[in-house]
């Protein structure tokens, strides 16, 4: 199948290739990233992180998205990270050349412009787990179990996951965790800040907040969510001229104007994008 998107004749729905779907809700606002291969528990082949790549290519240049929630198709699990069975067909060169493809994946997720959230059910796990931390906030549900265990198999998190956990949860925790490669429940990720919200059901709890963050500006939204990760890692001068830039960039926004004057006259703002 094509990696360029098929559109449904419902127009709510985009495949790209074989094994990611986007969703659209009704004004379009929220986009539902789907990882659709079940049978393999969303194993991420070549074929899907192209794929996934190429749908992250797409919600980056669509200004009229608001929020991307990554959910999964699979009633067992969000992830299980790299397909194993494929990389242990691959040659030295083989795996040399799917690098650049499965790297595209995970920085496809986390280079998406709008605020990002990730509904996980099941196991996340390696590359699994990396996807979800490369989102802004994880909503998990009981049935959730997290980790990296890439020392296990003798490699190491390679989706961003040793430069995201510790930003996440704290150097020594991170090490803890990639070191040991052990896999982590919903309540006790809860409790270590491996995931953010511990809800009854991960989708419709992420979706639900998906939609109360799309009613704000998707101006703002973007310019802030610029402003904390461009200034994550900076000392506060240096960040607080991050956050005026970001000021800067939407203070004369059409967004701003409509938002102050739907403040005034105590109405819905509607916002122009712009």
């Amino acid at each position: 199948m094509s990696e360029h998107a098929v559109v449904s004749e419902q127009q709510s729905e985009q495949r790209f290739g074989e094994f990611v779907v986007v969703r659209r809700d009704g004004a379009g606002h929220v986009a539902e990233l789907v990882l659709d291969r079940p049978k393999a528990m969303n194993a991420v082949s070549s074929e899907m992180a192209r794929s996934l790549g190429a749908a992250c290519d797409a919600l980056a240049a669509d200004q009229s998205v608001r929020v991307t929630v990554l959910t999964s198709s699979n009633d067992r699990a969000f992830c299980v990270g790299a397909d194993l069975k494929e990389r242990n067909s691959f040659t030295d060169a083989e795996l040399v050349r799917q690098r650049p493809v499965a790297r595209a994946a995970y920085t496809g997720v986390l280079e998406l412009p709008m605020p990002t959230i990730a509904a996980v059910h099941g196991f996340a796990l390696g590359g699994g787990f990396e996807l979800a931390l490369a989102c802004d906030v994880i909503v998990a549900d009981a049935t959730a179990v997290v980790g990296l265990p890439e020392v296990s198999v003798g490699v190491i998190p390679g989706g961003g996951g040793t430069q995201l956990l510790p930003r996440r949860v704290g150097a020594a925790r991170a090490a803890e965790l990639v070191f040991t490669a052990r896999r982590v429940e919903a309540a006790e990720a809860r409790g270590l800040g491996l995931v953010d919200l511990l809800e009854e059901d991960a989708r419709t709890a992420a979706l639900e907040l998906a939609g109360r963050i799309a009613a704000n500006s998707p101006v703002g939204l973007r310019a802030a969510k610029k402003a904390m990760r461009l200034g994550q890692g900076l000392d506060l001068r240096a960040g607080l001229e991050v956050e005026d830039a970001a000021w800067r960039s939407v203070a004369f926004s059409g967004d701003r104007a409509e938002g102050v004057a739907a403040f005034n006259e105590k109405r819905k703002p509607q916002w122009p994008g712009e």
